[in-house]
Order: C-alpha cells, then sequence, then structure tokens
C-alpha cells in the first residue's frame, strides 16, 4: 500500500473556519479539505436541507418530460415504466411506478432478462409495449444511447422518455424528452446524480403540476438512497442532502419491502454502507440469478406477509449469488496464475460457462487481489459479455472507448463498465486493451493507495471528536470516512490474529500512556510488525466497538508500517 497524505490546508482558513464554528482545528480541516470555508457551507453539510435540492426544471428537456408524462395520464394512455436490472435500475422502476400509480391505473413495469435481452432498452421490451397498447415508455438508468430503439418505437407509434446518468456517444437518441445532467448541453447545476435520482426528479418536476410539495416525496426517497449507495455516485451536493433524507425514511418509517429484507438483520440504525452491503446485494442478486422483476415486486410491495415471501425467495437468490461468486472467482484466479508469463498492466479471464450475472462482482475481486484495470468475460448467446472495473484514478471507460474497434457495445462510468463483442475479436481486443492501459496509466495507480487525511495523536480521540465525526455521515465518494495517521506507537503486548486462517489483526496500540483498541481486518500477515515492543505507524479510521454492553472507540485499522 502507498501512503498519500493530503496537502495540508491554509492555516489562516482553518483557523477562521474553526472560531466561527467553534471546533478544533482537525475538524476544521478535515472539513476544508472537503471544499467547506464558510460558515454557510458548513450548515449546509451538517444540517442537509430539502431547500438545498435544485429546481429540476433546470434540468435540460424536464418540462417536455412532464407535459409528456401528464398528457398521458389525462388522455388515459398505458404507460410503461423501464429500468435496468441493477440496484440503481430496479429502485428506479420502483419509484417511478409506485409514484405514477398514485395518479393514473395505467402503469405497466418491465425489467430487461439480463441474459435474453442485456444491457439497456431492448427490442423485446418495444414489442411488448406494442403488443400491450403502450404509447409512452419512460426509461430509467438506461437508454442514453439507444438511437436505433428509440427510432424503432417510434415507427411503432411509442414515445420514450430518458432518465439517464452514464455519458452520452456522439448522438442523443430522438426521444421526447432524454434528460441526463451529463448532456454537454444540459445546463444542471449538480451532475452527479444516479438513475434513480435523475428518475426523482421526474416525480419532483410532475408533483409540481398536482399540488404538490416536496414533503410529500419524502417516502420515496430511501429508494434513492439506496441507489445512490450502491451505484457508488459521489455524496456530495445534492446527492448529500437525498441520502441523509433517504436514510432518516429508512429508518423511521421503512417501506414494506425494506422492513421483510432487514427482518433477520439484526440492525436497529441503517448507515450508507449498510444499504451498500446489506440491502444492495440482495436487490442485485434477483437480476444476478433469476430476474430483476423480483426485486421490484419486493419493493413496491405493501403487504407484510407477501414481502416476506418474496424477501425470503430473494434470500435463496443471494445465497446462490455467493456460491457462483466464489467458484468463479477461484476458476479466475486460477486463470491468472496458470498465464503469469509477463508482466502486464490488465487482468482480462474469460471462460464461456461462468454465470453472466456475478462477473461484475468477479472483476471487483480480482482488482482487489491484482490491482489492475480488469475484464471478465463470458460467453452470452453468440457473442462475448465482459464487466469492466479499474483502479482509482484510471478511466477504464476512457481506455475502452479507445478499442471500439473490437467491440460491438459498451457503457458506463470511470470505474466500471460493460461491453460486448464477437468471439473472433477477444484476442485482438484484449491486446488493444493491455497496449491502450500500458500508454496511458501511471504506473504508480497500480499500487493501492490510503489516503491519510492528516496526522493526529491518540490524546485527540476523545468522545467529543467523535460524536463530531459521525455527523459527517453520510460517507461516500467526494466525502469518504476520515483516516488518521499516529507514527510511534507500540502494541500493548496483547496482539493477535483472529478469524478464519488467522487473517485479521487485533491490538491495542498506545502512545504516551494513551492506550486504544484496534482491529485491522486483512492484515493478519502483519501481526510481525508489532511484536517485541517494536514501534510502528499507523492509518487508521475511527469506529465505535459495541462489547457486552459496553460501548468504546477503537481504531479499524487500514494498514500498519
Amino acid at each position: 500500500m502507498r501512503w498519500t497524505l493530503k496537502p495540508t490546508p491554509d492555516a489562516s482558513i482553518v483557523n477562521a473556519l474553526a472560531e466561527r464554528l467553534n471546533v478544533d482545528a482537525i475538524i476544521a480541516t478535515l472539513l476544508v479539505q472537503r471544499g467547506i470555508e464558510t460558515f454557510d457551507q458548513a450548515k449546509k453539510f451538517f444540517r442537509p436541507s430539502l431547500d438545498d435540492l435544485h429546481d429540476p426544471f433546470l434540468m435540460k428537456d424536464m418540462d417536455r418530460a412532464v407535459d409528456r408524462i401528464e398528457s398521458a395520464i389525462r388522455n388515459e394512455e398505458n404507460i410503461l415504466v423501464y429500468g435496468d436490472y441493477d440496484v440503481d435500475g430496479t429502485t428506479s422502476v420502483a419509484l417511478m411506478s409506485s409514484y405514477l400509480s398514485t395518479l393514473t391505473p395505467q402503469v405497466a413495469t418491465y425489467i430487461p432478462d439480463r441474459y435474453q435481452e442485456g444491457y439497456g432498452v431492448s427490442y423485446q421490451g418495444i414489442d411488448y409495449a406494442h403488443d400491450n397498447d403502450i404509447s409512452l415508455i419512460i426509461a430509467l438508468d438506461c437508454g442514453i444511447k439507444a438511437i436505433e430503439k428509440v427510432a424503432y418505437a417510434k415507427e411503432k407509434g411509442i414515445d420514450f422518455v430518458i432518465c439517464d446518468h452514464h455519458r452520452p456517444g456522439e448522438q442523443i437518441p430522438d426521444a421526447i424528452a432524454v434528460l441526463d445532467p451529463k448532456r454537454s448541453d444540459c445546463e444542471y447545476p449538480y451532475k452527479e446524480l444516479c438513475g434513480c435520482g435523475v428518475g426523482f426528479k421526474l416525480i419532483q418536476g410532475l408533483a409540481s403540476r398536482y399540488d404538490q410539495t416536496i414533503e410529500d416525496l419524502l417516502p420515496y426517497l430511501d429508494l434513492v438512497a439506496t441507489a445512490i449507495g450502491a451505484d457508488i455516485v459521489p455524496i456530495t451536493g445534492e446527492n448529500r442532502a437525498l441520502a441523509h433524507f433517504g436514510l432518516k425514511v429508512i429508518n423511521a418509517h421503512p417501506r414494506t419491502g425494506f422492513k421483510a429484507m432487514l427482518s433477520k438483520a439484526n440492525k436497529t440504525t441503517l448507515t450508507i454502507t449498510d444499504l451498500v452491503f446489506l440491502v444492495a446485494p440482495r436487490i442485485n442478486a434477483a437480476g444476478r440469478m433469476k430476474h430483476g422483476l423480483h426485486a421490484v415486486n419486493l419493493l413496491t410491495e405493501t403487504d407484510l406477509q407477501t414481502a416476506l415471501q418474496f424477501a425470503s425467495e430473494i434470500e435463496l437468490y443471494n445465497s446462490d449469488r455467493k456460491e457462483a461468486d466464489k467458484k468463479i472467482t477461484e476458476e479466475a484466479l486460477q486463470q491468472i496464475k496458470d498465464n503469469q508469463e509477463e508482466e502486464r498492466y490488465t487482468t482480462v479471464v474469460y471462460q464461456e460457462n461462468w454465470h453472466k450475472g456475478v462477473i461484475g462482482i468477479v472483476a471487483s475481486r480480482l482488482t482487489e487481489t491484482y490491482y489492475r484495470p480488469t475484464l471478465v468475460f463470458t460467453k452470452s448467446g453468440d457473442k462475448l459479455a465482459a464487466s469492466a472495473r479499474s483502479v482509482r484514478g484510471y478511466d477504464v471507460y476512457e481506455a475502452l472507448n479507445a478499442c471500439t474497434d473490437y467491440i460491438e457495445q459498451f457503457g458506463g462510468h470511470k470505474y466500471a463498465a460493460g461491453l460486448t463483442l464477437l468471439e473472433e475479436n477477444y484476442e485482438a481486443f484484449k491486446k488493444k486493451f493491455e497496449s491502450v492501459v500500458a500508454s496511458t496509466i501511471d504506473k504508480k495507480l497500480l499500487t493501492p493507495e490510503i489516503t491519510v487525511d492528516m496526522p493526529i495523536e491518540l490524546t485527540q480521540i476523545t468522545p467529543k471528536f467523535y460524536r463530531i465525526l459521525k455527523q459527517f455521515a453520510p460517507f461516500g465518494p467526494g466525502n469518504m470516512t476520515p483516516v488518521f495517521m499516529t507514527e510511534g506507537v507500540k502494541d500493548t503486548g496483547y496482539g493477535k490474529c483472529v478469524g478464519a486462517d488467522d487473517k485479521h489483526l487485533k491490538c491495542a496500540v498506545q502512545k504516551n500512556k494513551i492506550a486504544v483498541g484496534a482491529i485491522g481486518f486483512g492484515l493478519g500477515a502483519k501481526q510481525n510488525l508489532i511484536t517485541g515492543n517494536n514501534s510502528f505507524k499507523a492509518a487508521y479510521s475511527i469506529d465505535e466497538n459495541e462489547w457486552n454492553g459496553q460501548v468504546s472507540l477503537q481504531l479499524k485499522l487500514k494498514d500498519i508500517n
């Protein structure tokens, strides 16, 4: 691991902010590092408000989208709410369909089959709409590149409203409205919404026509918060307010589907991390192992007994997903070992019978192991499909863009993307991808990085300090959990390896007669660094540990040296 210390901000700005907020310099430094330099900015950060949400009509085409949906409701047209099969897509469909159902009974939902139809808008979905006399499709978390599909729908007399957040291609589809803050001609002030966030802006726009306020839309924010966490979008600006209030809804008045899903989880208060690790994998498992509509059904169900039944089915899909993920990861790691003939800048693996639903997770695991831009391929119909994952600081979407000669279709983000290609182009593509990454990546990005906010002493870790730190949540990209560093610490003498295969390190670190308990997940192999009264430096976040009803502060070790 390479440790990178964030630059120390201007002392005069830090001191002025510390004085204005009546906090210590550490807290003020953390705020300035996050771009918060004034009292008003700090107030917005610590006390998010629904007033901070932007006017939805600042988004390009919003007026056209709202007009078309209003007209469909007025004329009793059939509307199809269409979304992708991942968390962002299924929460978007649940959000839009449940809101529209309060205005019209003529709403149907559609999630493409991951295996039969693949990602995004499909011809099959449009044919389904045509066969069912549907004249308007609202596509969520997909559609920005569906040029031919939208044209095909138009020929069949079906209009499209697209809500997407992926990067557009050269051309925008010829839809009634294309809502995407990443459009170059869209002046919407916040560019980092997830697909469900764009969907929420649309219902906000619609609500204004029906004399509803933002308070009327609060119950939908649990879905938006879940999508924000799962889609790894920055938790800054508008996303921070949406996530903050969404978590409040989940913790105070969870929808029936959430209650059912979490009925066996021993959690009283959910954080954004719980949404990412407890809720999102279960929602995703439906689309990975069976069909995304199972997730939509659970998220929109209002009867608890039915929801509990849906949730237990999804629990089974999640167990199957875990098994497939473990098996394929082992096979992929073996394949890499067998082919390690030269130093490579990328990891690309393929086996035709790998489960398409879990190759994204496997790509993430391989990236954690080898820390290279990674592609995991499997056979999908007559083509090969892959999930791409990247290392921090490297844009895999741009790398794929440089390989389009060999790609049939691709889309995604800086750190995660998907693509399809013909089998005969696999070797040529693999070679091209390696050469593009080798020539464009900064070599230091191939070593995992820990970004340390600042060095502190153990004496500065107090309950009051931690209480203020907790108010920095919800954490995520753009506002990561603060990481501190302390040099010259020693183990109190009771440090030991714990867990299966002694994988983790449990100890208490001390300096200047202050000792604090610590846990280092995955750091078991570094136990020798803390034995024999050795002094070492630790990078860590601060956490609470509950044991036998006692709550104490502990260090969550990221690395020791």
